[in-house]
């Protein structure tokens, strides 16, 4: 749910609190989220995290978790000045159609971890932090922002045709982008951890104006399988459906006589029937299986011998 409360525990989500996604402007003030509401984004972050595990349980670790927080909408000037202190990535991605671009924000310490494991090491930062990205860090961050896009392009089909393809600079990856501290951004968080250890935050920056051409997939509500009927409900249901009652009835012949054999009967004449070993046994007007006839405890009877199978069709 948007804005709401996430499965994950609240020690493992940062110290610093988060606007949430619906704005209410202030009188004079530009309205920040025109979207209200982004319950089909926060849904496609949900299942974008669930896709990226295989791509970081190679640099993290066996047995990575890869959750969505709650979603965002922000100026880049409050989300910078939110950010903590130390070095950052910032992996710019062109989103087409449109000229617009979104970032993949990565905290340096964790893609120093990342490196190290990619060589075969336990996953530790240098200490004290170096101020600036390494050359093979830089090219293993390229690799995974070319990795997330992939990524992004599946989860976003459900809403809009975007693709994303990471776009290459000649600035290093820790100088922040050029964007106006007072454009509005769609942030999503995502959460990486092995294990329970302590997770790393990863953001998903999408600039508000380059959303603004799919604002009526943006404002749907999701309807998807993933919510569960409620227990007491769907028990309510069930009892209530087999106490339905169904007449059940046995064709034991359907002789067929002319016409004139009908108008000219009187008491006590015999119409011939015959039937064999089995005869069919219906529920309503459909036909469930065979039945032998004979009796039990003094009354006539039917022993089921065989059931018809129940066709998808019978059922409507």
């Amino acid at each position: 749910m948007v804005n709401g409360p996430s499965e994950t525990a609240t020690a493992e989500r940062r110290e610093r609190s988060r606007a949430g996604a619906e704005h209410a402007p202030a009188l004079g003030a530009a309205n920040l989220n025109p979207f209200g509401d982004l319950h089909s984004v926060q849904h496609l972050s949900a299942r974008l995290a669930k896709s990226l595990k295989t791509v970081f349980e190679p640099l993290v670790g066996e047995g990575v978790r890869c959750w969505a927080e709650p979603l965002a909408v922000q100026r880049f000037a409050d989300y910078k000045s939110e950010r903590p202190d130390g070095l950052t990535a910032w992996l710019p991605l062109a989103m087409s159609p449109g000229r617009g671009r979104a970032q993949i924000v990565i905290e340096g310490k964790f893609a120093f971890e990342m490196l190290d494991r990619f060589f075969g090491g336990e996953g530790e930062a240098p200490h004290p932090m170096p101020t600036e990205l390494t050359g093979s860090t830089e090219t293993l961050l390229k690799r995974l922002s070319a990795d997330i896009a992939a990524q992004l392009g599946s989860a976003w089909e459900m809403l809009a045709q975007i693709d994303f393809a990471p776009v290459e600079l000649l600035a290093p990856l820790s100088a922040a982008p050029e964007i106006d501290g007072n454009d509005a951004l769609v942030i999503t968080r995502l959460g990486v951890a092995a294990g329970d250890a302590k997770p790393h935050w990863i953001d998903l920056l999408y600039p508000v104006a380059a959303l603004k051409p799919y604002t009526p997939s943006l404002t749907a509500k999701v309807i998807g399988g993933e919510a569960e009927p409620e227990p007491e409900w769907r028990s309510g249901l069930t009892r209530a459906a087999l106490a339905v009652r169904l007449p059940v009835r046995s064709v034991l012949a359907e002789p067929v006589v002319p016409v004139s054999m009908l108008m000219a009967l009187k008491p006590g004449d015999v119409i011939p029937i015959s039937f064999g070993p089995d005869v069919p046994i219906m529920v309503s007007r459909h036909k469930i299986g065979l039945g032998t006839v004979g009796t039990a405890n003094g009354h006539a009877a039917i022993r089921l011998t065989r059931f018809e199978p129940l066709l998808t069709e019978d059922a409507r």
